[in-house]
């Protein structure tokens, strides 16, 4: 069978499949595939109502990899949450990006977000990012350059997902510095 003429497709519910036509969890919303996960309901709300006002919660044994004391049982991330994570990544890598980088640095930085676009884990959003990627080729002159490029390319995704954009004037409040009022009340708790 020829990969090529194959795409992910999105089937009734919103559950999307790889090239090779199997189910891919990464690429599907989580509230598109609940009903293949029949009982997480139910045991989220058995877990949340066996919490009480213990602190500490004891979970099942089958709720852990099997010969764990702590590693639970964990289905791989839906797009949603491989999302947050990936951007979280992608963010903060441009936060800490040379503000005066070699002709190296700017040539590898270059060539991991070409990279990124080939190998992550959603097919049509790796595709997806490919293409902007080509259209809008990455600004790595300077950690200014790159975080604010790296803002455009989120809010490109969000206003595709009908997300509302983020300002990226503020990139360096979110993804380096963090928020003035934040850091005032963190050190006013560790002075107390």
């Amino acid at each position: 069978m020829d990969d090529s003429s194959i795409s992910d497709s999105q089937g009734s519910d919103g559950i999307f499949f790889n090239k090779q036509g199997k189910f891919c969890i990464p690429c599907t919303a989580f509230r598109g595939f609940q009903y293949v996960a029949a009982g997480l309901r139910t045991r989220y709300e058995n877990y949340k109502s066996n919490q009480g006002s213990s602190p500490t919660v004891i979970m099942n044994d089958n709720d852990k990899i099997p010969g764990s004391r702590s590693y639970l049982k964990e289905d791989p991330p839906d797009v949603q949450k491989l999302g947050v994570a990936s951007w979280d990544f992608l963010h903060s890598m441009a936060a800490k990006y040379p503000d005066q980088p070699t002709v190296t640095q700017e040539g590898e930085m270059k060539e991991f977000l070409k990279i990124f676009s080939h190998v992550y884990p959603c097919h049509w959003c790796a595709k997806d990012f490919e293409k902007y990627i080509e259209k809008h080729a990455p600004r790595t002159k300077s950690k200014e350059d790159l975080s604010r490029w790296m803002c455009e390319a989120h809010n490109s995704v969000n206003g595709k997902l009908g997300k509302p954009k983020f300002d990226c004037n503020f990139w360096k409040q979110r993804w380096q510095d963090g928020w003035e009022d934040q850091q005032q009340s963190t050190v006013l708790e560790k002075q107390n």
